[in-house]
């Protein structure tokens, strides 16, 4: 029923709108910014307002409410980004992949700072940075229950004939085609449009659906809260993920290359990977 998803997942969305109403409210308060000009922006007019537009993903990596502060790799990493450059960092989380592509095409935003894989598709249409973090695509499935669990995936081949749950839009799924080409047979995909990785992945756990793909980083975040979910199943190779911008902000591109290979180098960053991503 339509009833039990909703009530499930209500702990996770409700920080999700708190942030939202904060942002917006104090997006309203500032009579002294400017509106979005409806077409991407390029650093030098990004400088002259000194605010950067950015939209990630509201989830236990990226970004998310810890307490009464916001946390998170993507936002830490932004906010460093604005802060050596003089910035302000006016930060949106969006669980819809679609729509951070839509505002950044429509100068909504200037960056998208949240793990984008490199595919074709996106090479196409998008500029992404120097590579931020490696990460890679899982399944999502209940732990086998008995011996000859029926449901229970053990090796890529076992997903012949089976639906995956992803978010609308994502990388993944191009992904999960060429998995069906490589084993020969169809893998479903059924894409959901009003849930990010973690509301699908609290779907699995309850048994609302079997089966969803998303990044490991993710699902590693979230398995210690929900120890009945199984991540052991790769559905791509270990991968890089990049921040993206439009095709029109090539110097913005620049000046976010030259600064993150920069800091990578330093201690902060070493730090502030450590605290997400090695856990």
């Amino acid at each position: 029923m339509e009833t039990r998803p909703k009530l499930r997942l209500f702990r996770y969305l409700v920080p999700v709108v708190i942030v939202l109403a904060i942002l917006f409210s104090v997006r309203q308060c500032s009579s002294k910014q400017e509106k979005p000009s409806g077409h991407p922006r390029d650093y030098a007019a990004i400088a002259k307002e000194g605010i950067l537009r950015v939209a990630t993903e509201y989830n236990s990596t990226s970004f998310y409410v810890d307490g009464d502060t916001i946390s998170g790799f993507h936002y830490e990493l932004i906010e460093a980004f604005a802060r050596d450059k003089g910035l302000k960092a006016e930060i949106m989380p969006f669980m819809s992949f679609e729509e951070r592509l839509k505002g950044l095409a429509e100068g909504r935003f200037d960056v998208i700072a949240f793990g984008i894989l490199a595919t074709s598709e996106l090479k196409d249409s998008l500029l992404l940075t120097t590579p931020i973090v490696l990460n890679k695509q899982v399944l999502v499935q209940r732990k086998e229950t008995e011996e000859n669990d029926s449901l229970y995936i053990r090796s890529q081949l076992d997903l012949a004939q089976r639906t995956l749950h992803v978010v609308k839009g994502s990388p993944s799924i191009l992904r999960v085609r060429n998995l069906g080409n490589e084993i020969g047979d169809t893998i479903y995909i059924k894409e959901i449009e009003k849930y990010g990785p973690e509301q699908l992945i609290s779907l699995v756990a309850h048994g609302d659906i079997d089966y969803a793909v998303c990044d490991e980083s993710i699902a590693r975040a979230v398995a210690d809260s929900l120890p009945q979910i199984d991540i052991n199943t790769a559905i791509s190779f270990t991968q890089f993920y990049s921040w993206a911008v439009s095709k029109q902000s090539p110097v913005l591109l620049d000046s976010l290359n030259t600064w993150l290979d920069k800091f990578q180098k330093e201690k902060e960053y070493q730090k502030l990977y450590k605290k997400y991503y090695t856990r």
